[in-house]
């Protein structure tokens, strides 16, 4: 009796460490200096999906460009970066047959909520498949983009309402209706200015200002931003304000740094793999 005493004691106290450090690394995410911004709206913290849907957004329409048809996998993307900077989930370690980062499967770190109900329906999906499946069909599978009736189940729906709303909430946005001739559509349109601003000017400073030529050494939020605006087709938005020689630079340093070669950056020492193999799997579709 007491030999099971003591194992229930240090199963208990195991489950209550593993819990510790999922708290402990979630509270470290917020705390992270690449989370942390300048400015008067340094206590707003948005994901990246928010981030990628504010940067796409017309400010007074309050919609994205019923020409864009990348963001919708693009903020597919940005929710796996966001949880595997969260420490939910990873890649599988490279093999002699498995090196390549589109050949590797997404694991589960932890199944440990993240309090966003996107991330956390992603997070279940990927908890229960078997077999495990890579980054690039994650991405078509949460977009719809199966031909397989059967996986059809794990479509991420009304996606860009949903991250509009957590924008609404944050004091971000506001929610309108408009007349569209033959029907209405509910609108986001941008009331807190100065956050977007700050947005922009964070990604402009990044290819300008703080430009330092090696993404390894980059702030980590903001390389995965680059990516993952440049992948949805909101990066012309972030630049156009600026005159038309700093347009040209910024331009073309994120050009070249979507251009890298995700292999050769992905097994560097200090990459997050995530964000290369994201990259990986839009540059082939």
């Amino acid at each position: 009796m007491t030999t099971l005493t003591h194992r229930a004691r240090r199963t208990e106290v195991s489950k209550n460490s593993e819990k510790k450090m999922e708290s402990e690394e979630d509270s470290n995410w917020e705390k992270s200096p690449d989370n942390e911004d300048s400015g008067d709206s340094k206590d707003i913290r948005l994901t990246l999906m928010e981030e990628v849907l504010l940067l796409g957004l017309k400010d007074k329409e309050g919609y994205t460009s019923f020409w864009n048809d990348c963001i919708s996998s693009g903020l597919r993307g940005g929710i796996l970066i966001e949880l595997a900077m969260r420490g939910r989930i990873y890649l599988e370690p490279p093999t002699m047959r498995k090196k390549r980062l589109l050949d590797r499967k997404v694991l589960l770190k932890s199944d440990s909520p993240t309090g966003d109900v996107l991330l956390d329906e992603t997070l279940k999906h990927i908890k229960a498949t078997e077999p495990t499946e890579t980054v690039q069909t994650w991405i078509e599978l949460l977009t719809g983009e199966t031909w397989n009736p059967f996986k059809l189940q794990y479509q991420l729906r009304n996606v860009r309402e949903r991250i509009a709303k957590n924008l609404v909430e944050k004091g971000i946005l506001t929610t309108e209706k408009q007349n569209f001739l033959l029907f209405d559509m509910t609108t986001h349109p941008v009331t807190n200015t100065t956050e977007k601003q700050r947005l922009v000017k964070k990604l402009q400073d990044s290819v300008l200002e703080r430009w330092v030529n090696d993404p390894q050494r980059m702030d980590k939020r903001t390389l995965a931003l680059l990516v993952l605006a440049h992948s949805s087709d909101v990066l012309e938005n972030v630049f156009s304000s600026l005159t038309d020689d700093k347009y040209d630079v910024a331009m073309n340093r994120a050009k070249d740094l979507v251009e890298l070669d995700p292999e050769v950056e992905g097994t560097k020492p200090s990459a997050t793999e995530m964000i290369w193999a994201v990259l990986a799997a839009f540059n082939k579709s």
